[in-house]
């Protein structure tokens, strides 16, 4: 069936490129020939052209390069020079002159410090805008470079870009761990060293990794924030096995490895994957990582067999319903996976099978604080760190039975109350038939936007600071504090009991007021986020099957009268 699905990838990201070409100018005699960002060029709705979108260029030096096939039984990859397969950009010179033209708008656009800008003009991105374009921008040159088509007259001002953006890189770093931009670090400053042998780069290389490697958990998950987050997990194995592609540094592949037998247990009977268990509730999955591992570990080849048929059914974020700013990541990591496509080993039965798939286990991460549990028909998996975050499937039939985010509330004065938020201080404690975990409500961070005479200050204060990369370095540490991770602890406590009960599961939330706080309304589970997080809340189909339970207004002036309620209820896993 793997090699049967293969065609899968090429035809998601090549079904892609008309929309990726329609946001370039490709006029030659524009002032803003090569840039992708439409909205700035062609409709004037924004006053800055954020140099993310200039990660498309990876996009069409791969359509270029690659022949492709959406045959459902394609042929092996044919040579240079060889026939098409349902591809119309391959070796068409157009492409050609629109990828370079957008390398050229990369280096117009770059800061003189080597850095660019994502979501604010004078941002000084790190590695969100900057290593991810450097990536793009060497492999696409790789491409170029390998078929004899990158022109010499622009090599020079190329390098020189590429060489300040890798010394950014390595000289800076920013607020907050982010394991996944740790690992996109050491991903373009390997291949700068790579493409041009410039021994600064291999030092910075081993500087970058060890940094990373300090954020990577024994137990097979790297920092994001303040916990794992599985969809980031899988980027994180995927920027880490572009560079073991071509650098077989052990290192990787241990830290790979792990990764991927981690997020295993996050590939859910009814075909979804990660979400609201993760730190930064991501749903995405980087496919490319496991297909390089796949020859050598049987679990990545069934984790990317099992995505791949996701992929195909619509169950993981596809590209079509991203905005413009994310769904450019999605193309080259489905062409890249169709290219260095794996082939699948049969070794132990055991080690090629998906968590929910093997015999009945019980499974504790004492320090990311999961709960994950096979036992007869069900498949459950709980985040205690997230004050326990819970799914329940049935296996067999793949139904998701219950999908509890934990608690959310409102006060009178408008604070919106919830458990579903990480804190160390929450106590986890497994149980034998269960586990329980306790702790205080946290505040969600207020839901701000923009007014025009905000918007306008903001602007000014970036106009007047930001251009010092010191200043925008603090700058946007106190933007992501403000939007992400600002939080307060509540008076209010709460305690959640999960526990198998025969053929039932049964769970027991207990809220305690310890202050003058009232709630004037309450809701157990459901589907619900609270964490800024730019690439997540995408519509999923399972939302449907989310239900939660609001709690009735008798209970909550028990509650006031109280101080206390227990709300307990029980899912047959046998539906």
């Amino acid at each position: 069936m793997s090699e049967s699905l293969r065609h899968i990838y090429a035809e998601k990201a090549l079904s892609q490129i008309p929309r990726l070409l329609t946001l370039q100018d490709r006029n030659p005699f524009s002032p803003t020939y090569g840039c992708f960002k439409r909205t700035y060029w062609l409709d004037k709705t924004v006053d800055f052209p954020d140099a993310l979108p200039q990660f498309g260029v990876l996009s069409l030096a791969l359509a270029y390069a690659f022949p492709f096939s959406s045959n459902p039984h394609p042929l092996p990859l044919p040579s240079k020079g060889e026939g098409i397969t349902r591809n119309m950009y391959y070796q068409q010179p157009k492409v050609r002159e629109w990828i370079l033209a957008g390398m050229k708008f990369w280096t117009q656009i770059q800061h003189r410090d080597g850095s660019f800008d994502e979501f604010y003009p004078n941002e000084h991105g790190w590695t969100g805008p900057t290593g991810f374009l450097l990536y793009a921008m060497l492999k696409s040159y790789m491409i170029l470079e390998e078929r004899q088509e990158f022109p010499a007259d622009f090599q020079d001002q190329f390098f020189t870009a590429c060489r300040k953006a890798a010394d950014y890189i390595i000289q800076w770093d920013e607020h907050g761990v982010l394991a996944n931009h740790h690992a996109m670090a050491v991903l373009p400053v390997y291949y700068a060293f790579h493409i041009l042998k410039d021994e600064r780069f291999r030092e910075g290389y081993e500087k970058k990794l060890q940094e990373f490697l300090s954020f990577c958990n024994p137990e097979g998950w790297s920092l994001e924030y303040d916990g794992a987050d599985i969809g980031y997990l899988s980027a994180t194995v995927s920027f880490l096995g572009k560079v073991w592609k071509i650098n077989r540094d052990p290192r990787l592949k241990e830290v790979m490895e792990k990764g991927v037998e981690f997020l295993s247990y996050f590939v859910y009977p009814n075909g979804f994957y990660a979400g609201s268990m993760g730190s930064r509730n991501t749903l995405h999955f980087y496919s490319h990582g496991c297909e390089l591992l796949a020859p050598e570990t049987p679990l990545a080849g069934r984790v990317a067999d099992a995505m791949l048929e996701s992929l195909r059914d619509g169950k993981i974020v596809p590209a079509e319903i991203m905005a413009d700013r994310y769904f450019l990541y999605r193309i080259p990591e489905h062409l890249e996976s169709y290219i260095d496509f794996g082939e699948r080993v049969k070794q132990e039965e055991h080690s090629a099978k998906l968590p929910y798939e093997r015999q009945d286990f019980r499974k504790v991460f004492p320090e990311g604080k999961f709960f994950v549990e096979k036992k007869g028909n069900t498949y459950v998996i709980a985040n205690a760190a997230k004050g326990g975050v819970t799914k329940v499937f049935d296996v067999p039939s793949g139904k998701l039975i219950l999908n509890d985010c934990g608690i959310i509330g409102k006060t009178t004065d408008g604070t919106v109350l919830t458990s579903q938020w990480i804190d160390s201080s929450f106590i986890f404690i497994p149980q034998e038939n269960g586990f329980s975990v306790s702790g205080a409500l946290h505040t969600v961070p207020a839901h701000k936007t923009f007014t025009p005479v905000t918007f306008v200050m903001f602007r000014l204060f970036l106009l007047l600071f930001g251009w010092h990369t010191g200043m925008a370095y603090r700058i946007k540490g106190f933007i992501r504090t403000l939007l992400m991770l600002k939080s307060g602890v509540s008076g209010v406590l709460f305690s959640r009991d999960v526990s198998f009960m025969g053929t039932s599961l049964r769970i027991i939330d207990t809220i305690t007021i310890k202050d003058q706080t009232v709630l004037t309304c309450l809701q157990l589970g459901g589907e619900f986020f609270v964490r800024y997080v730019p690439q997540s809340r995408f519509f999923q189909s399972q939302e449907f099957d989310c239900n939660s339970v609001q709690v009735s207004e008798d209970a909550l002036r028990a509650l006031r009268e109280k101080k206390t309620i227990r709300v307990e209820r029980t899912v047959d896993r046998n539906l």
